[in-house]
């Protein structure tokens, strides 16, 4: 320990650290005279400017805010090393779990130096894999992904797939032959939150008009559409399927039944809820709405005959799976599978004659069986606490594939034998990680009005409660998102430094059914803060670190929930990361698919509805006498989702208003998006540069330095 402080002591010395803000020369940012009115209420905007992402000057001011942030962080001696340490650990071989599809199998590996997974198929279990898309051919700098929504011809020779560039929302889809391993002239573009459904020689996608050039990664998302698309036609001859003109803020998607005889569309408002309907494609018959409203969500598992087997949260706030005859409309014919009970249920995949049930149980999957009437038969044992993050299976076979991982255990498949209940490892990765020294537990603390809230602790074992130990505390508590234990390469640097890594299930989120999440949304909103509050005091209280320890993290909706708190508290934390945050809470649906975002936090233009945004908004709750701690804000360029001004209008506040010693700083990505599809090595740098930041502003020294 001695030689630890004297470390500390040292590097702090070379970098002659400064308790002034003249540390801090933070690039100039004008302001511009933007005033609106709201209900009476003026509200000052002065960086709009920002919001021109195409601008000379907002590409100037990035520049300059890299500069300074990368600067900032070159300086600090143990980068390169925390870096290095990314690297060993990221350089692994991971797979995700097979799925069969007609009479061949199809997953994504990556041979831990990849910077994007690459797509195999394989004809059986026993056979060697081949290549057949590799994303990483498509770009110098493996910014060009491939997203998991692929289709397979009926006849088995066609794959559709659709890749991303920059890790933006925005896709194009391109039909490859499967034998030849070479794409056809099929090109589809202007795809966005898409699904691909086969059909005949052909497909069906969601797409919108295209956008204004340089307007693509900002303009409002509107007039969303189903397609199809003919093979070896031009996208422009593709014929409209199905769309809205009455509400161009509505978005849709389709899927196929397995035997190809029904259409479903879904149609969605808001982040939440959605319309069913149906059509039978051997018939001349239109579209038929099997749901009324966007109260309930409705998502078609399988079908079987002409009963549709559709998970729902119908009258059922933890969720509940039913049949429903596509022959009556009457909800009164719908026959609960699965009915509602005490835990969530997640996901089903009807295998064989039954159905495999992931249930979440205080915020962590459990497994059950059941047959194809609903009736329990048994449990599939799961390693240890944790979570499962898919399930493949088909109706037709006995076999199916699921994975699993924890915290300190990184995805591992398992092979499971329907019929005789038997589970076998059938993919487990081998990585630079010793996960028996540390531990993981779920404790449950009291929230504002003595809530009971679940939160997951991990650090290593033996681990002495003095207040010293640095703690990274994550949290999201929106959108019905439930957050289980889950694996992150990123995260094992903290806590091979005796870092503490928490995880509050905070309300908001999915973890106890839609109740959970209604008390976390739109006036409710304050009880996400106040829960993450008071994760926040229990680990203080509780010895595991202090003030000048702890540093939290959130991402998209936790970004908001990242930047609300450190308004709210800035007491109870030293390091704080808001990440492609929601930050502007009165402008937000203004952007690319805001809009959808309305149900779940309100509108700036209703009255009652402002005043609730306006008092919990980031963006308009920094103010001069708060004493903040150190804050780097993340975000990227290609982010068509939360638009990157959300992140550029609060730093320019923070570092207008801000007088204290601690850094406020915002890293900007290039060529990276919301988050998916971003290439390893820009996760390992930017993961690199997150710990950086956080042990040098606690006063920690990471155990690399020799």
């Amino acid at each position: 320990m001695k030689q630890k402080v004297f470390l500390i002591i040292l590097l702090f010395s070379i970098l002659g650290v400064s308790c002034t803000k003249s540390k801090f020369n933070y690039p100039d940012t004008k302001k511009v005279s933007q005033v609106d009115e709201y209900f009476g209420e003026i509200v000052e905007d002065p960086y709009r400017w920002l919001e021109d992402d195409n601008s000379e000057e907002t590409e100037n001011w990035v520049s300059a805010q890299n500069e300074l942030t990368q600067s900032y962080l070159a300086m600090i001696p143990f980068r390169e090393q925390i870096k290095k340490r990314l690297t060993e650990l990221w350089d692994y071989e991971t797979i995700k779990s097979p799925s069969k599809k007609g009479n061949r199998y199809f997953f994504f590996k990556n041979d831990g130096k990849q910077e994007q997974h690459v797509l195999y198929v394989q004809n059986s279990l026993e056979d060697e894999a081949e290549i057949l898309i590799d994303p990483n051919e498509l770009s110098d700098y493996g910014t060009v992904s491939m997203n998991s929504e692929y289709a397979i011809s009926t006849d088995g020779k066609y794959i559709a797939y659709q890749i991303s560039r920059g890790g933006s929302d925005w896709h194009e889809i391109l039909v490859r032959d499967i034998e030849t391993k070479q794409d056809i002239e099929d090109h589809v573009t202007w795809v966005k939150f898409s699904k691909i459904a086969w059909y005949k020689d052909g497909f069906y996608y969601s797409r919108y008009p295209e956008t204004e050039d340089g307007r693509e990664f900002s303009s409002l998302n509107e007039n969303h559409k189903i397609y199809y698309h003919k093979l070896g036609t031009s996208s422009t001859e593709d014929k409209v399927v199905f769309d809205n003109k009455d509400f161009p803020l509505r978005g849709y998607s389709a899927e196929v039944s397995g035997d190809e005889k029904y259409l479903f569309i879904y149609e969605k408002e808001s982040s939440s809820g959605n319309n069913l309907y149906v059509k039978n494609l051997q018939k001349d018959d239109g579209f038929v709405m099997l749901t009324k409203g966007f109260k309930y969500d409705y998502d078609v598992i399988d079908q079987v005959g002409d009963n549709l087997i559709v998970l729902t949260n119908f009258n059922a706030p933890k969720y509940k799976l039913v049949r429903i005859n596509v022959n009556s409309l009457n909800v009164g014919n719908w026959i609960d599978v699965l009915p509602e009970k005490k835990e969530v249920l997640q996901k089903c995949a009807l295998a064989g004659d039954k159905i495999i049930a992931s249930y979440m149980q205080d915020a962590k999957t459990k497994l059950e069986v059941y047959n194809i009437k609903g009736g329990y038969l048994y449990d599939i044992e799961l390693p240890t606490l944790g979570s499962v993050s898919d399930i493949n299976s088909s109706v037709n076979s006995n076999e199916a594939f699921y994975t699993f991982s924890s915290f300190t255990v990184a995805s591992t498949i398992f092979k499971y034998d329907v019929e005789n209940n038997l589970s076998e490892i059938y993919f487990e990765p081998q990585i630079d990680f010793n996960a028996s020294e540390y531990e993981t537990k779920q404790i449950f603390y009291k929230g504002k009005n003595g809530i009971k809230i679940p939160m997951f602790i991990v650090h290593k074992k033996g681990l002495e409660l003095d207040r010293e130990n640095p703690t990274l505390l994550y949290a999201y508590g929106g959108f019905n998102s439930s957050k289980l234990p889950s694996f992150r390469e990123d995260r094992l640097v903290w806590l091979e430094n005796g870092g503490i890594f928490a995880l509050a299930n905070i309300r908001g989120g999915g973890e106890y059914g839609e109740n959970w999440h209604k008390a976390g949304a739109r006036l409710n909103k304050q009880n996400v803060f106040d829960d993450f509050i008071a994760a926040s005091e229990y680990l203080i209280e509780e010895q595991y670190t202090s003030p000048e320890k702890l540093a939290i993290q959130g991402a998209s909706n936790g970004g908001l929930l990242i930047g609300a708190v450190v308004n709210q508290r800035p007491d109870l934390f030293k390091v704080a990361f808001p990440e492609v945050g929601v930050l502007d809470m009165l402008r937000f649906h203004k952007f690319t698919i805001g809009w959808a975002w309305v149900e779940e936090y309100g509108s700036s233009a209703d009255s009652i509805q402002f005043q609730n945004l306006y008092n919990y908004s980031p963006l308009h709750n920094i103010h001069e006498d708060i004493d903040y701690p150190a804050v780097m804000a993340i975000t990227a360029d290609h982010d068509d989702r939360v638009v990157p001004a959300h992140s550029f209008k609060y730093i320019a506040t923070l570092q207008e208003k801000y007088n204290g010693k601690n850094p406020t700083l915002i890293r900007i990505q290039t060529n990276a998006g919301h988050g998916s599809g971003k290439p390893v090595n820009i996760k390992i740098q930017e993961a690199a540069d997150k710990w950086t930041f956080a042990f040098y502003n606690m006063g920690e020294v990471p155990n690399y330095i020799e």
